[in-house]
């Protein structure tokens, strides 16, 4: 049996090395810059700024430290932004999100061609994704990419910001190994954000199709979920994180489930076979009794 799955949408898988990427609109600042850097280049464009530092970490790319720089009426060469927030992870540049006027803002000078992803405008050489309905722009690394942090939108920058999600450090409850889809449509539709689904290509002999499930809660942030589904039964979920967040999540899953039962070097395993943790990309495997009895055997030859 193969333990395998496409870990991201193909046309995401780009090399952005080679690539100015949109950011640099924004007076030529670059990801991964620190704050300062970062804050020098922006004054001279920006409106207001407020740097906002959050106590308890829980943005997926950071370990340590999590800022949120909030701009207001950026300007760029062909327009200007109502409002952008700039996040840092450990002081690096990992995210921006910016809201009004983004598409004269951000796309006029560019060359390369749009492609469309759900409800996305995505500017593959830049790494930039855009909501036209919402008029919502996302600027990303490739980690944050992984992610899919383009379908999270930062409360920080809503005027009437939602309380933060709950951190109960659980796996969450309604990913019921063994249920149908028929009775984890409702469950899927309240505990998401948007879903999607996803007809596999038949090189997971365990699945026919996955419910894609963004805006997941896990860990007080929300996440993608991959739902996959064999003769219509959920046997298989894989919870999308960010590396840098490695220990919080294992430290979350020793609570919930003790030590791990299997350790090596890309994986830990917990609650007899049916959770494991990845290391070499950043994941939470859920799986099915049956599945993970048999990947033990046939995958981690034990």
């Amino acid at each position: 049996m193969k333990l395998k799955k496409t870990l991201l949408i193909t046309l995401f898988i780009i090399p952005t090395i080679f690539f100015a990427q949109a950011e640099q609109q924004f007076n030529g600042v670059t990801m991964h810059e620190s704050l300062t850097t970062v804050q020098s280049k922006l004054k001279d464009i920006v409106a207001t700024s407020e740097l906002i530092t959050v106590d308890n970490t829980i943005f997926p790319l950071a370990k340590d430290k999590e800022q949120h720089l909030i701009c207001s009426e950026l300007k760029t060469e062909t327009g200007t932004i109502s409002k952008a927030v700039f996040t840092f992870a450990d002081d690096q540049l990992t995210n921006i999100e910016a809201r009004g006027n983004v598409l004269e803002s951000l796309t006029t000078k560019l060359t390369d061609i749009a492609i469309n992803y759900m409800d996305y405008t995505v500017y593959q050489k830049q790494m930039l994704l855009i909501n036209n309905k919402k008029d919502i722009a996302w600027i990303m690394t490739d980690e944050a990419m992984f992610s899919h942090l383009f379908t999270w939108e930062n409360p920080l920058l809503d005027e009437k910001a939602s309380e933060a999600l709950p951190n109960t450090g659980l796996v969450p409850a309604f990913l019921q190994m063994g249920a149908s889809f028929e009775e984890l449509q409702a469950p899927f539709k309240a505990n998401s954000t948007f879903t999607l689904r996803q007809d596999l290509d038949g090189s997971d002999p365990n699945a026919q199709y996955q419910i894609n499930c963004f805006g997941v809660n896990y860990l007080g942030f929300p996440r993608k979920a991959e739902a996959r589904f064999g003769d219509d039964k959920l046997n298989v979920v894989w919870i999308l994180l960010g590396k840098a967040e490695e220990d919080r999540v294992r430290q979350a899953l020793i609570k919930q489930y003790g030590p791990p039962i299997f350790t090596d070097d890309t994986w830990e395993v917990y609650n007899n076979w049916q959770v494991a943790q990845r290391k070499d990309k950043p994941e939470i495997l859920l799986m099915t009794q049956e599945i993970g009895l048999d990947y033990k055997t046939s995958y981690f030859k034990q």
